[in-house]
């Protein structure tokens, strides 16, 4: 089973995000023990350290981006993505790009805290929560 993994689930481990960070951990565990292929688009991770840029010197940028390689497989934003997702026309590009990302990469699943923004997506959007549930984990 493959899982986009959104930036925010990759916040809420990071910064320890309360309430979400233990759900957000056991995907993070599934990715890492096989149980699901995580991947996170190259975008995503670009997005992260822009959010974390107080926090982040370039070697930590580094050493997060090591150690999430680690999980995850990184997937490249390529310009196919970008035309899929200007076509979409959403409100939210970057929504849209993760979303085109997704069905490129044949994703399973979208996890994220934002379903509300997938929902003319083809992948299905799941919180953290919801698909631990739907697994039952």
């Amino acid at each position: 089973m493959t899982l986009l993994i959104d930036g925010n689930i990759v916040l809420d481990v990071l910064a320890k995000r309360e309430p979400h960070f233990e759900d957000s951990t056991r995907i993070w565990k599934m990715c890492e023990t096989g149980l699901a292929k995580g991947r996170i688009s190259a975008l995503t991770f670009a997005n992260l350290v822009y959010v974390m840029r107080k926090e982040f010197d370039a070697e930590k940028v580094r050493v997060v981006f090591e150690k999430l390689s680690l999980i995850f497989q990184f997937e490249d934003l390529n310009v196919t993505d970008i035309r899929t997702a200007a076509d979409m026309r959403w409100r939210d590009f970057e929504d849209a790009i993760q979303a085109a990302t997704a069905k490129r990469i044949h994703a399973d699943y979208i996890i994220t805290r934002n379903v509300k923004d997938f929902t003319d997506s083809e992948i299905p959007a799941l919180t953290p929560s919801a698909f631990l549930a739907m697994r039952d984990f």
